[in-house]
């Protein structure tokens, strides 16, 4: 399997000839509309593998879009250490806890060579007054950002070991394909300690569940990459544990 690479040049385009327009921007916009919007964008800031995109505590000014590479945003405590609460691809929002005390309630960190575009809320704001469309897509983003939240407290709370794993990597591919990335072959850009940390689970677990998938034919894995060879049975791992669910709440 090949990585895919996006050349410079594709990450100097404006939001108008953006392969990830059709994911971060509201559907409708005309090319004025546009045109308003890439003005304020600080398009392709360029960041590092553990680079901060902004920390807990910080003021919250701006939202960052993955254009390509991936995003972590965690939670730091002193009794138990880093939480991750979500990992963020091309085409999606980070920093959207800052908005409602303008405080950042997590932090957010590079988990390879990622380019963002920043969009500075402020003038974001003011624009929404002149594209209605604009505002109504940034409700859908907050909703998007709860429901998110709560589909995470439902895996943590009803999947066991594996249907959380198998979860997990059913998002990968979906949010990967959304993208016009392959579905069934990828690199995941976190680690193995960081997927268990994501899913509460322990490292030992998550690589025991990795081999495990392996030997029944669901997956192959080899470090960070992975390839699904049976996606019909690895989303029923996850389908028969919702209707199991359903037949007891009846």
């Amino acid at each position: 399997m090949k990585d895919t690479v996006i050349p410079l040049d594709r990450l100097r385009l404006a939001c108008k000839e953006c392969g990830l327009a059709t994911l971060c921007l509201p559907m409708g916009l005309t090319s004025d509309d546009v045109n308003k919007l890439s003005s304020v964008i600080q398009t392709n800031r360029i960041y590092h593998r553990g680079d901060v995109l902004f920390r807990n505590g910080d003021n919250f000014a701006k939202l960052y879009v993955v254009k390509s590479g991936s995003v972590k945003s965690f939670t730091e405590q002193a009794e138990t250490g880093e939480q991750i609460l979500g990992f963020h691809l091309p085409g999606e929002v980070v920093g959207l806890d800052g908005v409602a005390s303008n405080l950042h309630q997590s932090s957010a960190v590079a988990l390879e060579t990622t380019a963002c575009c920043e969009m500075p809320f402020g003038q974001l704001e003011k624009l929404t007054a002149q594209i209605p469309s604009l505002q109504h897509h940034l409700y859908r983003l907050f909703s998007k950002e709860i429901g998110q939240e709560n589909q995470m407290l439902t895996l943590l709370g009803r999947f066991n070991a594996e249907q959380r794993l198998a979860a997990f990597l059913l998002s990968i591919s979906t949010r990967l394909n959304q993208r016009g990335l392959s579905a069934t072959e990828f690199q995941l850009s976190m680690s193995r300690s960081e997927i268990g940390n994501y899913l509460g689970l322990a490292v030992e677990t998550i690589s025991r569940l990795f081999r495990k998938f392996q030997e029944h034919g669901l997956v192959e894995a080899d470090r960070k990459r992975v390839k699904i060879t049976n996606y019909q049975q690895l989303t029923s791992m996850v389908d028969e544990h919702e209707a199991n669910c359903l037949r007891h709440r009846l």
